[in-house]
């Protein structure tokens, strides 16, 4: 077995993903020790072509072509053909911090942790056309259960698959997948890893820079489609609560992370969605992920809870009309 399996899923990132894919090969590792798979998601551009000469230099590459089926399923893909102990999921529209791997992955394989956490730097574009080389601080390992990570580290809007190491075995014993077709995959997939992770490290280091607020990407881009992913998202996030055995206190952070993932879904309905019955759409498909959705938490989310509940096409129709009044300057 090799030590590390780093899975590349590509869709129509002809302008980010040859240097995603060369900072891979910076990192200091031996081409023989890892493998980078490379999924093409049924990409329409020139990605492939930006690479080409990439996949020719270095023989342990491996590419995956399929129709687009989305990331969650090119994720998918990359896992079950994985032969590393551990798994990276860098996206290919970000970067690697030089050398910054190595000693990730030497950390991993040495104490078997289920996952491995490190930090990150978000920049722009235009601020990455322009930065200099990035300076370490000192390295420093943390080593939690599951349960402290889920506490201390998991933020329900910064759920990152790219910033973490998996261990193979791990997502492979715990039957851990991304929702196939969805996006917002990241936020049930690090919350059920989280939950079920016995031993983990985290790193006071930085491994990625995430590239913010790319035009058309994903997290940028909000529509109909992206509201019934979101849905979905918080259906299965909110049915985690199910696990055997889940303490009172993990049940009380995942409500409010759940709830967290539900406010962004109605901030965005209100804000970006103009269609009267749309909006009835998208709470009558949140009420069918998660019939059982209840929040408890203080009285802004009893009395939200109550709506969504009892008169769910009032509450978002409300909240849009109460928006339009409070920013009609903005």
């Amino acid at each position: 077995m090799i030590d590390l399996s780093i899975i590349v899923p590509v869709y129509n990132v002809e302008e980010y993903v040859r240097p995603c894919l060369e900072s891979i090969f910076k990192q200091g590792l031996d081409d023989s020790r890892f493998e980078v798979i490379i999924v093409n998601d049924g990409s329409t551009d020139r990605s492939m072509e930006m690479i080409a000469d990439i996949i020719q230099t270095h023989s342990n590459i491996t590419v995956i072509n399929q129709e687009n089926l989305s990331l969650s399923v090119a994720r998918n893909n990359g896992i079950a053909m994985a032969k590393g102990e551990y798994i990276l999921m860098p996206d290919s529209d970000d970067l690697l911090i030089e050398n910054s791997l190595k000693p990730l992955l030497q950390k991993a394989v040495e104490t078997k942790a289920d996952l491995v956490v490190a930090d990150f730097l978000s920049m722009t574009s235009e601020e990455l056309s322009c930065h200099k080389e990035i300076t370490q601080g000192l390295l420093t390992f943390k080593e939690k259960s599951g349960e402290q990570l889920f506490f201390e580290d998991l933020n329900p809007h910064n759920c990152y698959v790219w910033r973490t190491l998996y261990r193979k075995a791990f997502l492979e014993e715990h039957h851990i997948k991304f929702i196939p077709g969805i996006r917002y995959q990241d936020v049930p997939f690090t919350h059920e890893c989280y939950l079920k992770a016995t031993k983990c490290i985290k790193a006071k280091w930085l491994l990625n820079i995430y590239r913010a607020r790319r035009p058309g990407s994903n997290t940028t881009a909000f529509s109909l489609e992206n509201t019934r992913s979101l849905s979905i998202a918080i259906g299965a996030t909110w049915n985690l609560r199910t696990m055997e055995g889940i303490s009172k206190q993990k049940l009380y952070k995942l409500e409010d992370d759940v709830f967290a993932s539900f406010s962004t879904l109605v901030y965005r309905t209100v804000y970006y969605v103009k269609s009267y019955s749309e909006r009835n759409m998208i709470m009558d498909f949140l009420k069918s992920q998660a019939p059982d959705l209840k929040f408890s938490h203080g009285i802004r989310q009893i009395l939200t809870s109550f709506m969504i509940s009892h008169m769910p096409h009032l509450f978002i129709n409300g909240y849009y009309i109460y928006a339009q009044i409070a920013f009609k300057d903005e």
